[in-house]
């Protein structure tokens, strides 16, 4: 859910407001193997429909730029 500095800007704030250390270990673990699991399978299910996910995201980038020259030339969607 995290990245590295995430989680420790998130130790600190939790350390500076006094919160329980071994509950915040706990569920920082609880999180990261979570984060972990979610990973793992979700790519595994993810890469069967790779094509699709690819045309959804090339096309969504399709439009986002059309809106963008839209804009620029001042026409309101």
């Amino acid at each position: 859910m995290f990245g590295n500095i995430e989680n420790l800007v998130l130790s600190s704030q939790g350390a500076a407001n006094g919160v329980d250390p071994i509950g915040l270990g706990i569920l920082t673990l609880i999180a990261v193997i979570a984060w972990l699991l979610i990973g793992t399978y979700g790519t595994k299910v993810a890469l069967k429909y790779e094509s699709v996910i690819s045309f959804i995201g090339g096309f969504a980038i399709f439009i986002l730029g059309i809106q963008s020259m839209l804009g620029a030339l001042g026409i309101p969607l």
